[in-house]
């Protein structure tokens, strides 16, 4: 299998898609590892497994549609492996493998048959004390922009999954990236006003536009940074409301084509009448409410190179 990412929207080509066969009962509010599926919880509204299926299959449609070849984990019974986002992230020619938490193991291990597939040294397994996870991973020309939680409290934390460590590791393996950490408002319990990943507050799309939600950055200017980045008028701004749907969280198939949730009205429009892309809407909201959306479903081996 041939690995190679570089960017977040350069034409895909193979992706691991997340499972939705067999992801368990509804778990309790201890068990809950995001304040999205908390409150999904505490308010009877967590997803059904046939809610879970049918918008999986609306995406995967829509992958196939553009000749996208899709890979699955193998299924584990009474496990959510929708998230496949969570449990790797291929940047370059290399795959790591997440230290996700470990109730979590068995995730890693339905994808033994796809890591087989590539050679041994281009999959990197994490030291112990390093966390990571994909979603707080993106990738922009030379930058790799690390959402992280550099506090204290940080094992005390359930949504913070990206520690300081993980900075250091990512320039030893990228020396000629740039690494830009960037840490995140957390919160367990209220997804109005904690952010799980980067790619819940922050994500490039097209050739040099961004979507961006300022608030949630601990440091204000990390987002101004951002913004200085792309330029003002390349950016899209979210609302608070529109961070809770997870409006940032697309995926994109091209440089030209994004993958959005259908109830993105405004940034949808935006995609469409400003940036002039094709934009693929896709019913996703069921899923939303476990703490993901598509980009977090989504595992990427093989993009073409960006187009200079």
């Amino acid at each position: 299998m041939i690995l190679n990412i570089q960017s977040e929207t350069a034409r895909l080509r193979e992706v691991v898609l997340g499972l939705p066969d067999s992801p368990g009962p509804v778990p309790s509010l201890k068990e809950t590892f995001d304040s999205k599926s908390y409150e999904s919880v505490l308010n009877g509204v967590y997803p059904s497994d046939e809610d879970i299926a049918r918008e999986m299959g609306a995406f995967e449609a829509v992958l196939k549609k553009y000749d996208v070849k899709v890979y699955r984990p193998r299924p584990v019974p009474n496990c959510n492996q929708v998230f496949s986002r969570d449990v790797g992230f291929v940047i370059g020619d290399k795959i790591i493998v997440s230290n996700i938490i470990p109730d979590r193991q068995e995730e890693i291990d339905a994808y033994e048959d796809i890591y087989r597939q590539i050679h041994y040294k281009q999959i990197y397994n994490l030291p112990e004390a390093v966390h990571v996870e994909g979603g707080d991973v993106v990738l922009y020309k030379n930058y790799i922009f690390l959402g992280q939680y550099d506090f204290p409290d940080y094992h005390s934390v359930k949504t913070a999954r990206t520690n300081r460590l993980a900075v250091e590791y990512l320039k030893m393996l990228f020396p000629d990236r740039s690494i830009v950490p960037l840490n995140l408002l957390k919160s367990d319990t209220d997804p109005y006003e904690g952010i799980l990943h980067l790619d819940c507050t922050f994500m490039p799309v097209g050739k040099d536009k961004a979507i961006i939600y300022k608030r949630g950055f601990m440091n204000p200017r990390d987002a101004d940074h951002l913004i200085e980045i792309f330029g003002p008028e390349n950016v899209f701004e979210l609302t608070t409301e529109e961070m809770y749907y997870m409006n940032s969280n697309v995926f994109s198939i091209s440089e030209n084509v994004v993958v959005t949730e259908e109830h993105f009205s405004r940034l949808n429009r935006h995609l469409r009448d400003q940036w002039g892309m094709t934009v693929e809407t896709v019913p996703y909201r069921e899923i939303s409410k476990m703490g993901g959306l598509l980009r977090c479903s989504t595992l990427p081996l093989r993009r073409d190179n960006p187009i200079e």
